[in-house]
């Protein structure tokens, strides 16, 4: 069972072709600011199941590929002759123009980063841009020919056609990336191309989403019972929530306390959802079990292979006891139905495994409910704060689903457990005190397993390290180390070292992604 809100809402949508572009999903949540449901789509989808779908606009994305080499991913030509506007993007316009009568090559002057774009017509993609604006590169191929129906609209140093558009079909190409926040003038190209050329009144709003999955969710449910796995995350609080609003007393939560959560998260998660939304929810206090199947294991993977079984079998035994249960409610988000390959027009590669809920099998026995799935993550807190939902709880940093097992680097124990508890709290509180939590994408601490010389008072010491990780990032595919006050890293050292016991040295983590993790396991 899937219960999402594409049905409903896409009276008026853009595709994204999907060419293997790094950048798909951001190309979609841009066009989605524009107040237009967007979805991405395989590259190689028909002109007939495009007819079919009915797009006001069609976006093919960039890619790693050349497009004159041998099974180079292609699009169906016939798209072009649809009559719906296409704008092509890197890779995606090469094709197009290639597909057109044009010419690509490889060329000596490759650019990548930023630079200087003329803009020679400020018509339709480019109004309302300068005439000189800052564009983000990055190819080694370009468009070195264009048919004659072809005209130039921009152009940079090394690249005479960095924008083109067709004379006779609505056809635009850009050799830049317009959806990255490098391109100074990107959202204004693309809203010009969704606005103006696509023509999208920009009609879909958040409030619409929430009103119409509840009333499907209680169509589709009727008089059934459904349950959700709260994890202490936004995306299962937000469906909890949902589910709450939708169906009140026939929602049971379970939540598996592993002992792996940040500190005081479990009752945070139990109080909201016992006062607020009413919930009926089950605790399991699985902290023993989830300690004694991690017992001198170091191994990451074999750290995650565990404790995610052992959620199964916890999950699994408190479903049993709630009588009545049809349905099950994941938090699945839209990159992960993109990136699992679980929509039949979706991209064709599977990046990697649906893993929402602790990856709870099929065979539970349940129906699945996915609210969520048509969603990016910038839209799920946006719906947790309608539904009410406290800013602590929608904007709480990302948390990996093993918990502090992937931060507490080596043998997991409860006494290591609560060093890194205390420390990460420090570090989270010190940073929203100095109001750079929402400024920052993702900080915590992490317990490493190493131990060093240090002094307190007249006393020698030796014990143990823990390293601060903060990052910014859009999309968590790439991140930057998050350059915070010196001051502010002076306080949560002084006082982790001062207030957590077994610590005498703090560290900070200036790697970027990549070629390091945001975690460290």
């Amino acid at each position: 069972m899937d219960v999402s809100a594409t049905p409903r809402l896409a009276d008026e949508k853009v595709l994204v072709l999907d060419f293997g572009s790094q950048l798909a999903q951001l190309i979609a949540r841009r066009v989605r600011e524009q107040h237009v449901y967007c979805e991405i789509v395989r590259h190689d989808i028909t002109a007939d199941r495009l007819r079919e779908l009915a797009p006001k606009g069609l976006i093919l994305s960039g890619g790693p590929n050349s497009v004159y080499d041998d099974g180079a991913p292609q699009c169906d030509p016939a798209l072009f002759d649809l009559g719906i506007p296409v704008l092509g993007i890197c890779y995606g316009m090469q094709l197009a123009c290639q597909a057109l009568g044009g010419k690509v090559q490889s060329v000596p002057s490759r650019e990548y980063g930023r630079a200087q774009c003329q803009v020679t017509n400020s018509d339709d993609l480019f109004a309302n841009v300068p005439r000189e604006t800052e564009v983000w590169m990055s190819h080694g191929d370009q468009v070195t020919a264009i048919d004659e129906n072809f005209t130039p609209i921009a152009l940079t140093d090394t690249c005479p056609y960095a924008a083109v558009r067709h004379r006779r079909l609505p056809v635009f190409g850009l050799q830049f990336h317009p959806e990255v926040t490098h391109t100074v003038e990107g959202k204004t190209i693309l809203a010009n191309f969704v606005r103006t050329v696509c023509g999208c009144r920009g009609s879909w709003r958040l409030g619409d989403f929430a009103d119409e999955t509840i009333a499907h969710v209680r169509q589709v449910v009727g008089d059934d019972r459904v349950i959700c796995g709260l994890s202490g995350g936004v995306d299962s609080a937000v469906v909890a929530a949902l589910l709450a609003k939708a169906i009140g007393p026939q929602l049971s939560c379970i939540l598996v306390d592993n002992g792996l959560l940040r500190k005081d998260e479990a009752r945070a998660v139990v109080e909201e959802f016992t006062t607020h939304f009413k919930a009926d929810l089950h605790v399991v206090e699985g902290e023993e079990r989830f300690l004694a199947q991690l017992a001198g294991v170091v191994d990451p993977q074999e750290k995650r292979r565990r404790i995610g079984h052992e959620f199964i079998e916890c999950f699994k035994e408190e479903a049993d006891k709630i009588k009545g249960v049809k349905y099950l409610a994941q938090g699945t988000l839209y990159p992960d139905v993109i990136e699992s390959g679980a929509s039949a027009d979706g991209p064709a590669e599977t990046i990697k495994l649906h893993h929402n809920v602790g990856g709870l099998p099929k065979e539970l026995g349940f129906e699945l409910i996915e609210p969520l799935r048509d969603l990016f993550k910038d839209e799920v807190r946006q719906l947790g704060l309608q539904l009410g939902l406290p800013e602590e709880i929608v904007w709480r940093h990302p948390f990996p689903g093993p918990g502090l097992a992937v931060r507490c680097l080596g043998e997991v124990t409860r006494e290591k457990l609560d060093t890194l508890r205390d420390a990460d709290a420090i570090v989270v509180g010190e940073i929203q005190a100095e109001g750079l939590y929402r400024a920052t994408s993702q900080s915590f601490a992490v317990l490493l397993p190493v131990q060093s010389v240090g002094v307190m008072g007249d006393s020698r010491t030796y014990e143990g390290t823990i390293c601060v990780r903060s990052v910014n990032t859009d999309d968590f595919m790439t991140a930057d180390w998050s350059h915070l006050p010196h001051e502010l890293l002076s306080r949560i050292s002084t006082r982790i070292i001062n207030e957590v016991q077994g610590v005498n040295r703090v560290v900070y983590d200036i790697s970027s992604k990549p070629p390091a993790t945001i975690e460290w396991e």
